[in-house]
């Protein structure tokens, strides 16, 4: 799987700058509803973004908790400048696993794009619901990653380079499980929808532009691609200019305790 070394959490750190993604959180953070004075859980905070949405949108009578296993992440959440008025963030280092909170800590828990990369989902979701107070809600945004429509002047290339990438998750295609585990796990599932994201033109300002490096950095050596396949897909991508398309769908799931 990916390792998020301080290169690659730059690298999700500027992925997540982008306007697409920018969009994604406030989506999130409507849909959970939240009310000034609570209590927030940030289960894979990564560089942080997502914990000072939560904060800024609670206030200053509210809390919020990031949890991230890379240190990388952690350090470059340590460095983030919450908005005036928002709720105190604490960063700490903790696993989806074996979160280290009492019981019913929180009224609220999210976890983007991190669930697809837990092997024993069963017990993340157990230990969501454990730290939930009665009512809790825990939202889970993850990606299906067959949903990719990416053109390319070498489909079979491109097809070569998803497959590879693929590597990168436990479960690429964990939003098609996720309604049987998180009622298996004793939540109550009171909304789903698509997340879509689409980039048409290339612009380095999106977020599948700026997985372009991330993915060619990581499919070299993997299913037969080399460095020079790599590269050429890359430049591919690049060179078509306005004729870029790329879109694929997150899937969002807000679940009840």
């Amino acid at each position: 799987m990916l390792q998020f070394d301080e290169q690659a959490s730059r690298q999700v750190e500027a992925a997540y700058l982008t306007p697409d993604v920018v969009e994604q959180r406030r989506l999130v953070v409507d849909a959970l509803g939240l009310a000034p004075g609570e209590a927030a859980l940030d289960i894979g905070s990564g560089p942080g973004l997502m914990a000072c949405d939560l904060a800024a949108a609670l206030g200053p009578d509210g809390s919020v908790v990031g949890l991230d296993p890379s240190e990388s992440m952690l350090a470059l959440s340590a460095r983030r400048e919450p908005a005036a008025g928002s709720a105190p963030i604490t960063f700490r280092s903790g696993d989806a696993g074996a979160l280290p909170f009492a019981d019913e800590s929180f009224d609220v828990a999210v976890s983007t794009q991190v669930y697809e990369y837990v092997e024993d989902l069963a017990t993340a979701l157990a230990e969501a619901r454990r730290v939930l107070r009665p009512g809790g809600r825990l939202l889970v945004l993850d990606t299906d990653w067959d949903s990719v429509v990416w053109h390319s002047r070498d489909p079979e290339r491109m097809r070569r380079v998803l497959a590879a990438w693929d590597e990168h998750l436990v479960d690429p295609y964990l939003p098609r499980r996720l309604s049987r585990l998180l009622t298996d796990a004793g939540f109550h599932v009171t909304r789903r929808e698509a997340v879509p994201i689409l980039n048409a033109g290339h612009d380095p300002n999106t977020y599948s532009a700026s997985l372009i490096a991330f993915i060619s950095r990581f499919v070299a050596g993997r299913q037969g691609i080399t460095e020079a396949d790599a590269t050429a897909w890359a430049d591919d991508l690049i060179e078509l200019g306005e004729d870029y398309f790329f879109s694929f769908n997150r899937y969002l799931f807000l679940a009840v305790r």
